[in-house]
């Protein structure tokens, strides 16, 4: 019986060993959203040194595989290379990469640092393989934790035409099929300002929550098999009043919702209105809810692997791609944004063989559908 190729275990663990190297670098270096300038430079410095070709634009950097033919469908491998700011709760320099009980610490390391050194040594193991029946785009890109436009959306247009793609994000490296979107709102509840002492006025604040007490039990209807039910969540509230004897005449609170494929944001937007007195201000609607068939070559490869598929709940890159793509990386989600943020190497090392493996079996699909 006809069985896809095996992956060189040898070779793998070079490019593990090289992965952490560049994962170790990427740490101590800065690179908040907007500010990825220097971990860019590296990136390019470590296809360089491969002697790959890298085409950067602001702080996205990109290459395709050597035996590039324009005729084949083409796989985007892209994950991010900016970081959150760490929270007050770090013990340990959160830009240091310290390697301890088979963890490797540091900001970045698990969103999306072991990801994205994890695609660039798949990129790596294929770079050169000639008649490969794809081929492959490597995207190093910027400003995704702020959802940022100098990321990933203005370096689309830019790249060659993309059939599929893989997001690199901690997802313990199962394939989430599944995005939920995300729109956030102002809300804004006016009153009137008055004397506190002397019951003057309407209070803004009262009337803010009350429309807060919706948000926090309304449910819609519509639930998702992979996805839920739609989730909302008041993440702020303020009144930027300084004196503490006036009746506040404003009172703003942010919304966070997460929005599966049963409703459009429109329809979202439109109940709120309908249920709530204060002025909705959607931010942006942009990061719509986004899936991959479970039937695609992708999905079907990673099947052939035993690797479970599921809803993510959580928004990535993959909401503004107008191509189908999994998101599946190693690390955990659960650790992102924490506190001494953590990966093993383990799941580094197994997240490079299951990638590689991934993409073994979808060349071997793709062969056998012209046989």
């Amino acid at each position: 019986m006809i069985k896809p190729a095996e992956i060189n275990k040898e070779r793998a663990k070079r490019l593990f060993e090289e992965a952490c190297g560049l994962l170790k670098q990427l740490i101590g270096i800065p690179s908040f959203s907007k500010e990825e300038d220097k971990t860019a430079d590296a990136i390019e410095e470590f296809f360089k040194r491969k002697n790959i070709v890298a085409n950067r634009y602001l702080n996205n950097v990109w290459a395709v595989n050597k035996y590039y033919e324009k005729s084949k469908m083409t796989v985007l491998l892209n994950s991010h290379h900016d970081t959150v700011k760490p929270n007050p709760g770090y013990t340990l320099p959160p830009f240091e990469a310290i390697e301890r009980d088979g963890k490797l610490f540091g900001l970045g390391s698990n969103d999306a640092g072991g990801s994205i050194v994890s695609l660039i040594a798949l990129f790596t193991y294929f770079y050169d393989t000639q008649n490969l029946p794809f081929n492959l785009l490597s995207a190093a890109t910027a400003e995704e934790e702020i959802s940022g436009h100098d990321g990933i959306e203005i370096q689309l247009p830019r790249l060659p035409k993309i059939d599929c793609g893989i997001v690199g994000e901690p997802t313990l490296m199962k394939m989430a099929i599944a995005e939920k979107g995300l729109v956030v709102i102002d809300c804004i509840a006016q009153g009137v300002a008055g004397h506190a002492a002397r019951n003057e006025g309407v209070n803004a604040v009262y009337k803010a929550m009350k429309d807060i007490k919706w948000f926090s039990s309304f449910r819609f209807s519509k639930s998702s098999s992979l996805l839920g039910p739609v989730h909302m969540a008041v993440t702020s509230v303020n009144t930027q009043n300084k004196a503490h004897n006036i009746v506040p005449s404003e009172c703003r609170f942010v919304v966070d919702i997460r929005v599966n494929e049963c409703y459009s944001f429109e329809e979202v937007i439109a109940e709120i209105r309908n249920n709530v007195v204060c002025e909705v201000l959607p931010r942006s609607t942009r990061l719509r809810p986004s899936f991959i068939e479970e039937v695609h070559p992708l999905v079907n490869a990673g099947k052939m692997m035993g690797i479970e598929t599921y809803g993510s709940p959580t928004c990535s890159d993959r909401a503004l791609m107008d191509f189908p793509a999994l998101k599946m990386g190693p690390g955990d989600s659960a650790r992102s944004h924490m506190a001494d943020e953590f990966i093993f190497l383990d799941e580094i090392s197994e997240g490079i063989q299951k990638y590689i493996q991934l993409l073994l079996n979808l060349a071997f699909n793709i062969e056998m559908q012209k046989t």
